[in-house]
This record gives C-alpha cells, sequence and structure tokens, in this order.
C-alpha cells in the first residue's frame, strides 16, 4: 500500500508525465485550440492532487475532459469556480493559455461564469457530504482526458469527436495516467461519469480485481440530467453497492 507521500507524489508525476506526453501530439485540422490546465492551471491542479488524494478511496469518480467554464478555468475537474474557491479551499495562480479562442477566455478564478456540469456534481458533494474531508474521505475525481478541444467557433469538443487518426494516440496516452491513479488511489469501485468515461474505465481495468460502473453525465446537454441529476445519480451509486448514510 502507497504511504501518504507516495502516493501524492505518484499523482503529482503522473500528472506532470502526462502533461508533457500531450504536448506532443497532434489532434487534426478541426481542432482549431487546445486549452491544457496541466499546463496554465497547475498551481491549483496540484493543490487538489495534494490536498485530497493523500489517502486511498473506496470510489473514484471518471469524468471526460474539461468544461470551458470549469475546469479549463481552475485545474480542478468538473472544477466550478464558486466551488473550488469556497468549500474545496483551493485558490492558485492560473495564465492564460497561449493560444485561446476569444470567446472562450480563461480568467481562472476571476472567471464569472459557471460550470453547469460542476455545479452540479460538486453541489451534490457539498450538500450530501457537508464538509470536503467528509467527501474525500472515500471519493476522488479526476478526468480521463485534461485537455478541451475548441473549433473555429469556440465550441467545445469531447475527445470522442477527435479524429480516429488522431484519437488512438490520445486515448493510449490517457487510459495509462488512469491506471496510474488507481494503481495510486487503490479504489474498490471505478465509476465512468457519463458514458464516454464509463466505456475507457471498462477498458482498462480488470472487472476481476476491481468493481466498474457508470452514473449520468451532469451536463445539461443531457435531457435525463436536467431532471434531477443528483437524486438520480446517487440513486446510481446507491445501486453500485455505495453506502450514503
Amino acid at each position: 500500500m502507497p504511504t501518504v507521500s507516495s502516493r501524492t507524489n505518484t499523482l503529482v508525476v503522473a500528472s506532470l508525465s502526462l502533461r508533457t506526453l500531450l504536448t506532443k501530439l497532434a489532434f487534426g485540422p478541426g481542432i482549431k485550440f487546445v486549452y491544457n490546465p496541466l499546463d496554465y492551471a497547475w498551481e491549483p491542479h496540484r493543490a487538489y492532487l495534494e490536498r485530497f488524494g493523500s489517502s486511498p478511496k473506496e470510489v473514484l469518480l471518471v469524468g471526460m475532459n474539461p468544461g470551458p467554464w470549469g475546469m479549463a478555468q481552475t485545474g480542478v475537474p468538473f472544477g466550478e469556480v464558486s466551488i473550488v474557491r469556497d468549500w474545496m479551499r483551493i485558490v492558485g495562480k492560473v495564465n492564460a493559455p497561449a493560444h485561446q479562442h476569444p470567446r472562450v477566455p480563461v480568467t481562472g478564478f476571476d472567471c464569472r461564469r459557471s460550470e453547469v456540469s460542476g455545479r452540479r456534481l460538486w453541489g451534490w458533494a457539498r450538500d450530501r457530504f457537508g464538509t470536503v474531508e467528509s467527501f474525500f474521505t472515500r471519493f476522488f475525481v479526476v478526468n480521463y482526458c485534461p485537455l478541451m478541444f475548441l473549433d473555429t467557433e469556440g465550441r467545445n469538443l469531447t475527445p470522442d469527436k477527435v479524429p480516429m487518426a488522431y484519437r488512438t494516440k490520445l486515448l493510449k496516452v490517457c487510459d495509462e495516467a488512469l491506471r496510474e491513479s488507481i494503481r495510486s488511489l487503490s479504489p474498490s469501485l471505478v465509476v465512468g461519469v457519463g458514458g464516454f468515461a464509463e466505456a475507457r474505465v471498462r477498458s482498462i481495468v480488470p472487472s476481476s480485481d476491481i468493481r466498474v460502473g457508470g452514473i449520468l453525465h451532469p451536463s445539461p446537454a443531457s435531457p435525463a440530467a436536467n431532471r434531477g441529476w443528483a437524486a438520480q445519480a446517487e440513486a446510481q451509486l446507491i445501486s453500485l453497492g455505495i453506502k450514503m448514510d
């Protein structure tokens, strides 16, 4: 079992390695802007890993990739600004990406836009568990891919929209980073948040070793998520054997 210091060091080193490997990839002509918060928002991202990733977890929740007003601003998965700042008590220096779309500026913790997915997921965690300590004692959250992709118009493109000729290398790099997170955190259950993340988890996690499941993604693009995401997601977690009392 990894020690506290070795566990957090493993997560930090894995993120640094992932950051480096991703800079070597291309993503195809349709993707005009690539934001990597592991680079320009490294300070709060590292604080998140070191503060909350120092102990083994019962459940690892795996999201897909950053949203424009969440992790793209704070470096924290699903990182709704107000909750990262006021509930997690994480702040830090966030630089602007070298190339950013004018419709999607990075202003870090000064961002006044709300990330609906992050507000739903972290809002549920805060309301259900109360303190960050109560939540992170049992849970941890990562994003499968830390990159945000935008087209010419500034539309957010999810990793499954990366052309296959480029996607294969992206998936290989992100798969290994997720494996490293799982090895470090030793969860008994890994849960994909949304279909894409669940599929990636199932592709790399031997079912004989760790239980795998999925919950509804909190995106407002999902009609089901707009009908009470928190209650549905919690019911799905309970069905996977997670006790909430």
